[in-house]
């Protein structure tokens, strides 16, 4: 957040209106510009953020979204959510309204010279380049599946074969891939409905967005330079979004560390499940620790993200210098605490080597960003991580250590086996791959003996990839993830603090590094959020547009 400092001589008062008045078209382009949001409008925004927290909230807790059920539950509030922005897209279609949004509040002031490289430079390409990017895999895939080449039989556990068109892609289990498809196509409304949510204003935003246009108008007008103190807030709807996510983590991560210190082996203390039935194997609603490890390991970042940006804020608009436990924004750092060791309670090895990389880059983040508050701040960043450290080693590390011992003895758990095996399914399949959701059918045929264990996933999210969907489909999402890591060095967005952006790049990134040698992507509650700190991230630039 930046903050500019008041000039001591007063500044001249002048009327705004008055002045706004004189400017020729000036009122009536205003009102043609920006009607009245319709009332139908105004509820598809409210349904959107009601089914977007309920999404939140849900999807962790219904055992990690691995059941049919919860799957389907989740899908279809995302096909409600895609229903609800195409009705969005027709209101403004048929009444030409355009809502405020954020990284557009220049149109209204700026000449057409200037509206014209705007446009140039804005990210809007990179719009474009994505949403091709997400048609594309999702017609990928349903190709595919009305392209099957085989479906698998469960219960005579044999393959069924078809004639197909060898230059379109192909699946070897049409109902994986069919899964697959309708999977996506829900994510991909999700994502794009969240991030049409998020750049809209709310209705205190737009006034004061109003106001600031009016003022820039008459600096524009008359040449009158004002400096008064202002601050960069984050929008209300990010706000309230990352409230709903640290608090839900937060809980998730308490109820897990009471249910592994009470020795249940029951999810939640309701469900026995039938894979990985003892409690070690398991962490709160998740049967498999390691997906409950990459889950908090998405949050934790964040939430310390939203903190230093929710106390600059405070600092801003108390224009004083705050001490660290000041503020309702100070809730953040227990759940924060809290969240970070869950990944070395898990006893989850790769849960546990993620969150050390990422609390070296948050530390180094965090001193970074309060380094102008002095040393007494900084050394609160210090104990804060300290405590993190204590309460991970005190209810985790004794556990956790037997397996980092045997990490090489036992082959991470038997991987190696698994990708000697999966190898020749890329080299069989290069182009497209045997489809999306097949691996777990296809791996049976590539075992070396029967006696081996029958993986349902690779254990490496990037080799399954390209295992299912070739190199067509596993380059277009390398060029999605690139586009998404690259949205916030773009101008237009919602302009925030680079320590926010940074700490969620970081949480991302760690994602992607544990999806070398697991399986965050296959589950349902990961991937979707992994998706909606992407859809944040590519609503933010860290570009600041320069001073009118």
């Amino acid at each position: 957040m930046e903050s500019f400092e008041s000039s001591d001589k007063p500044a001249p008062r002048f009327d705004v209106g008055a002045i706004l008045s004189t400017v020729p078209g000036r009122s009536s382009r205003k009102k043609e510009s920006r009607p009245r949001m319709p009332e139908i409008y105004k509820w598809c925004d409210i349904l959107t953020e009601g089914l977007i927290y309920l999404m939140i909230v849900f999807t962790p807790w219904a055992f990690g979204t691995t059941e049919d059920w919860s799957i389907w539950t989740m899908n279809f509030a995302a096909y409600s959510l895609g229903g609800i922005l195409i009705t969005k897209w027709l209101v403004r279609w048929r009444t030409a309204y355009r809502p405020a949004r954020w990284g557009d509040s220049a149109e209204e002031t700026e000449t057409p010279v200037e509206a014209s490289s705007r446009r140039r430079i804005s990210g809007g390409w990179v719009t474009i380049l994505l949403a091709s990017c997400t048609c594309f895999i999702l017609l990928y895939c349903l190709v595919g599946a009305l392209n099957a080449r085989a479906v698998y039989l469960v219960g005579q556990r044999r393959f069924e074969y078809f004639d197909v068109i060898s230059w379109l892609p192909q699946s070897y289990d049409a109902a994986s891939t069919w899964q697959s498809f309708f999977n996506y196509l829900g994510l991909a409304w999700f994502f794009w409905a969240l991030r049409d949510w998020l750049l809209g204003k709310t209705s205190s935003e737009r006034h004061t967005s109003r106001d600031a246009q009016d003022e820039a108008e008459v600096t524009r007008t008359v040449g009158v330079h004002r400096h008064r103190t202002g601050f960069l807030a984050l929008p209300e709807r990010l706000q309230r979004l990352l409230w709903v996510l640290c608090i839900n983590g937060g809980l998730l991560a308490l109820e897990a560390i009471l249910q592994r210190l009470s020795g249940t082996s029951k999810l939640l203390w309701l469900v026995q499940p039938t894979r990985n039935a003892d409690a070690e194997s398991q962490f709160g609603p998740y049967a498999y620790r390691s997906n409950a490890a990459q889950y908090l390991n998405l949050v934790w970042p964040v939430c310390l993200g939203f903190w230093v940006s929710l106390r600059r804020l405070a600092l801003s608009k108390r224009r004083e210098r705050a001490r660290i436990g000041e503020g309702s924004h100070v809730v953040l750092l227990p759940l924060a605490v809290i969240m970070a060791a869950c990944p070395v309670i898990s006893t989850s090895r790769g849960g546990a080597f993620i969150a050390a990389a990422n609390m070296l880059i948050a530390m180094g983040v965090l001193m970074w960003a309060l380094r102008a508050d002095g040393r007494r701040t900084q050394l609160g960043v210090v104990c804060l991580f300290a405590v993190v450290v204590g309460l991970s080693g005190y209810l985790g590390w004794e556990k956790l250590s037997p397996r980092l011992k045997t990490i090489l003895e036992d082959n991470m758990s038997n991987r190696k086996e698994i990708y000697d095996n999966a190898l020749p399914i890329v080299k069989d399949y290069p182009v497209f791959g045997t489809g999306a959701g097949t691996f777990g059918s296809v791996y049976q045929l590539y075992r070396a003996t029967p006696s081996q264990t029958w993986a349902g996933y690779l254990h490496d999210d990037w080799l399954e990839t390209r295992a299912t969907l070739g190199w067509v489909g596993f380059g277009v999402v390398c060029l999605m993830l690139v586009a998404t890591l690259i949205r916030p060095v773009v101008p237009g967005g919602i302009s925030i603090g680079g320590e926010f952006t940074g700490l969620t790049l970081a949480s991302i990134a760690g994602c992607l590094l544990h999806a070398k040698y697991d399986f965050p992507m296959q589950i349902y509650s990961v991937l979707f959020l992994f998706l909606l700190l992407s859809s944040v991230l590519f609503c933010v630039t860290c570009r600041r547009s320069a001073p009118r």
